[in-house]
This record gives structure tokens, sequence and C-alpha cells, in this order.
């Protein structure tokens, strides 16, 4: 089956019971380049069974995954989406830039009020110098558990990879987690307790928990391969709260893209990838048939020290027979073959974790050139970590000593607000809704990853943003903090890509650190992770008008408060000033 860039949907396939996957078209001959695609997303409960327990989930279109969504750069995508349940709905993006759109960018209460039952909203937005992996998800609560999917950006017609050409691309892998009750009753349930969530019962790849699970044989992703080709496999992080190892039993990966961005190719084993980012591989098949099958398998990397759901997810790879009487033989002998299984890093394997992402580079190439800030007008130093916050008055909280779990950046809780950032700022009604006064530094400085403080409480749980100038440029130290225990955050920033020119352990040092950043051919990214103990620092140019999400994609921590706001204000010119919202954009 090839990748359908025709304006309708590309549906995603095999939900609930097609679990072999066939591989996918790189170059499709019926697109043609800069085109308009229509989509159309209806927001919908479904019946879906795992684990050996049936529960209705909200979904696209019925899909769990949702639907694909593949364009080319250059495309303008329209995406109308229809909420048919109770719940109010959001869409996000990931990873598209939204220049001048970021009416489109999708999270709650952000930069758009959600949809709500009943109501509709069409998402418009042109992909501008992009190709690649990214994905899309709802921007609401914690209904991304379930409504999320891929989105696929081709090159240019007539624009090769810059690395040679795989025989076929195969079925794009996305992580997920899945609950045997509702996430939306879990997140609930943490938040007015003040305690940790329950942490999910499997985790998925295309929706599918695989062998290795109770009740799950059945329910198992395969890809199959030929002997002797390159494929083309993309992979996508959507789980919520957990960084993933990846790995193919006997099988040697080259990563040649993160987070839609080219890198300098690389091989290895394994692969580390944080909820919110994409990587894609290549994988060169075995030179014959192995008369084996192999077990792809992903498990987290855990660093902090809540509790964690300690499984592991498994898909198989398979081999094409050789000849046609043997294929013939294939659903019997299959299963008669020898199975492998990948050794996967310990769960808290900083060490592979630090030398993994050490080795992105971007390519720094004439045709895809590494524009790096080489002088910085503002520069930010931000805290990010867990704390705590009161329990309310004649309220017993389950977080630590009686007090309820909170995140924040700087010492400061995020408060999402009941409008919008986006329409307040635009209509010049942010009275009573933000302020401007976000801290560029922790109002009281200490030993971040030394001895923890003994006040533990955030300072306060306010809506505060940072405002730019258009072209800002910008530098941000984002260090990691042990109050209640050093921990990795992968910190995701919507509307950017930014160049990660250094990274370290320990307190950031500013007369030291600075001078061993990478200004040459750091890796750009839209969603980095701060070291577990550590810190990471990033440079970015503010040339997207708009309000600007910044947050951890665990999204517990999320939920907790570790979230932040960035408003870039128009420049002079027209391509420099966010356009008008649309008609049809949701109220509150």
């Amino acid at each position: 089956m090839g990748v359908s860039l025709l304006s309708s949907p590309a549906i995603f396939p095999g939900v609930l019971f097609l679990f072999s996957f066939t591989t996918l078209c790189l170059v499709p001959e019926i697109a043609l380049a800069g085109i308009t695609r229509h989509y159309k997303f209806d927001i919908k409960l479904q019946n879906v069974t795992r684990l050996c327990h049936t529960k209705s989930i909200v979904t696209v279109n019925g899909q769990f995954p949702g639907p694909r969504i593949v364009a080319r750069e250059g495309d303008q995508l329209l995406i109308k989406v229809v909420n048919h349940v109770q719940n109010n709905i959001s869409i996000h993006w990931h990873g598209i830039r939204q220049l001048q759109t970021g009416w489109a960018d999708g999270p709650a209460y952000v930069t758009q009020c959600p949809i709500q039952t009943s109501q509709s909203y069409v998402y418009n937005f042109t992909i501008v110098g992009q190709r690649g992996t990214l994905f899309w998800h709802a921007h609401i609560s914690w209904l991304r558990s379930t409504v999320y999917g891929p989105l696929i950006i081709l090159p240019k017609r007539g624009v090769p990879f810059p690395f040679a050409k795989p025989y076929k691309e195969l079925v794009p892998i996305i992580f997920g987690e899945w609950w045997n009750v509702d996430p939306e009753a879990v997140i609930n349930q943490a938040m007015q307790t003040g305690g940790g969530p329950n942490v999910s019962d499997a985790y998925t790849i295309n929706g599918l928990p695989g062998p290795l699970y109770n009740c799950s044989a059945k329910d198992t992703f395969k890809l199959k391969v030929k002997p002797g080709k390159t494929y083309l496999l993309r992979l996508i992080n959507a789980a919520l709260n957990d960084e993933l190892f990846f790995s193919i039993s006997n099988h040697t990966l080259t990563v040649v893209e993160a987070d839609a961005i080219y890198v300098k190719p690389f091989e290895t084993n394994i692969v580390l990838i944080a909820p919110g980012q994409t990587t894609n591989l290549l994988l060169k098949t075995k030179a014959d048939f192995p008369n084996a099958t192999f077990f792809m398998t992903a498990r987290p990397y855990v660093t902090g020290l809540g509790t964690f759901d300690n499984s592991t997810v498994a898909g198989i790879l398979e081999y094409e027979f050789p000849t046609k009487t043997l294929r013939d033989l294939a659903a019997n002998s299959i299963r008669k073959l020898p199975l492998f299984k990948p050794v996967l890093p310990p769960l808290n394997d900083t060490s592979f974790a630090t030398n993994f992402t050490n080795r992105l580079r971007s390519l720094a190439s004439a045709q895809f050139p590494a524009n790096v800030p080489q002088k910085v007008d503002r520069r930010f130093f931000f805290t990010v970590g867990l704390g705590t916050s009161p329990c309310q008055h004649n309220q017993t909280c389950q977080g630590p000593n009686g007090t309820r779990f909170a995140a924040s950046v700087n010492n400061i809780s995020f408060a999402l607000p009941t409008t919008a950032l986006l329409q307040s700022h635009f209509f010049g009604k942010s009275k009573g809704v933000y302020t401007s006064d976000f801290p560029i530094s922790p109002i009281f400085p200490f030993n971040y990853t030394g001895t923890p403080p003994n006040n533990t409480m955030v300072l306060s749980n306010e809506t505060k943003l940072v405002v730019l100038a258009f072209n800002t440029s910008v530098e941000l130290v984002m260090q990691d903090t042990s109050i209640l225990g050093a921990e990795s955050h992968p910190l995701h920033l919507h509307g950017f890509n930014f160049f990660v020119v250094g990274q370290g352990f320990g307190n950031f040092d500013p007369n030291k650190d600075p001078e061993k950043f990478n200004l040459v051919d750091p890796t750009e990214r839209n969603t980095v992770g701060v070291p577990s103990g550590g810190w990471v620092a990033i440079r970015f140019l503010a040339d997207n008008p708009g309000v600007w999400f910044m947050h951890c994609h665990l999204e517990i921590h999320t939920s907790w408060g570790l979230r932040m706001g960035w408003l870039v204000l128009d420049g002079k010119l027209p391509n420099q000033k966010l356009l008008p919202p649309p008609a049809d954009l949701p109220k509150c």
C-alpha cells in the first residue's frame, strides 16, 4: 500500500484487526507540489479492546491511532475538526512552525479556545521550509493518550534525501501508552488528591501492545521486509509520560533525521526517543533470508523517583520468504522460526542517553545549513523541576508530606487561563488574563542539583509570559533541579525549532560552560531532554509572531504546571505580522 497524497485523508491501516503491515511508496507519482490538501477529523467515541479490556475511547474517525497526514513541503493543509464527543478538544500539529498562523497551533487556552461539543474548527496552515517526520495530537488534558497520529512531510518534488534513496519506506512506528481505565479519570484523580497518577498498563506500537503482555499475542505489530534492502523507518514517541529505548534485534540502524531535521548519519543498535520527539532511521536488512524473526522492543528510560510503567512493548520484524512456493507455506512455517530478542540498556542508563544525544549533529551543509544565532540579544536561565504546593484547607493530600505535587519553571507553576492567550493579546484584552513579567532567571537562586532546600513549595501559580521583540536572538539555559529528585525533562517549544548548543551535568557555569558551546553544527530540534541533574542550552531566533507554549512533554509534569509562554511581537513588514484570526475560531 502506498502513501496517499490525494486531497482525501490518508488512512492509518489496520486499526484493530490487521496486524501485518506492508511498505509505503516513497515518491508517489500522483502528487503535485504546493497544493492544498483537505482532511476531515471527526472526533468520536470508539470501542477498543486491549489486554482483554474493552473501553470507549476518544478517537479521530474511529481510528486508533488516528489517520496519517501526508503532504509535501510547500503544501497548504485545511483540516476540519468536528467534535462529536462530550469532551472539549483541540489538536496540535507538533513541530509545524505555523509561520504567521499561530491560530492553528492548537494548545487549548494558549492559541485557541477548545472546540466544544457539536462545534468545528478548520486548522489552516502552510508547511514552509520543513520536511520529515512530525505528528499531531490532542492538546487538552490527557486526551492525547488516544488522539494522535503521524504527520509525514515529503520533500518538494525533485529534491532528493541527503542520503542514498531507500528501497522503500516502512509504515511509521508510533509509540503510545494504554490504560485499562479512562486516562481522563486518571489525571482527574491525581489532580484532586495531589498525588501521582496511576501508571499505564502497557506501551504500544501503533496502538498494539504485543506478545509480552497478557492477552495480547494477537495484538502484535509486524513489519515485513525483503533481504538485502535498505528501508526508511520513521519513529514517533507519542507516549504520555515516558522516554523510551528502542532496538531491533540483530540489526543496525542508521539515524538520519531527528524532529524533521536531517542529521549527520550515524549507526547505532539502540535509539533513545523522548515524548514529543521523532527519529528517522535507515534499516538495512540481512543479505539473505535469515531463517529467523526478530523482536523490535521498547521500554522506558527512567530518571525520576516516582512510579512508572516498568514493562516492554514488542513488535516483530519478519522477512518475506524468498520464493512463491515458500511464501505459500509461510503462514505455518513462520511460527517455527527462532525469534531473537534485543538487549536494551538498563532503565536508568543515563550514560547511554548522554552518548546518544551527543552524537546528533546537524548536516550544516550548503543545502541544509545550521543557521545558529552567533550573537545573542537576550539570555534566559530557567530552572525546571518538581516541587509542592499546599494542600487545600480541610483536605488530605497524597503528595510529599501531605502536600500536593507541583511543577514549575523558575519556581512559577503556570496557570492556564479560561480564555485563549493569543486572542487576549491580539485584541488588546490581556488585563486579568496574563502578565508579561515572567522572570528571566530564578528569583531565589540555590544549589540547583545539590542538597535540596527545606522549602519545596513553588513560589506561585500564575499566568506569566516572556515578551520578545520580533527577530530577537535568544539563548536559553534550562537547568534541572533536585528539589524532589533530579529527573530528565523533555521540553517542547511551540512555533520554533532551536539549536542545542550545549549540555552538561551539575549546575550550569555561565563563565566556563559557554566556551564549550557548539555553534557550528548543533542538532536542531523542537523537543529536547534536559538531562537529569544537569542542564541544556538552546538558541533560537524569535522570527514568528504570536503566543508560543513551552512545556515538559511528560504530560503529568505539564498538568502540574511545568509550562510557560513566549509572546513574540509583530515585526514591521507584512510577512512579519500575525495574520487575523479565522472567522470560525472557537470561543470559550
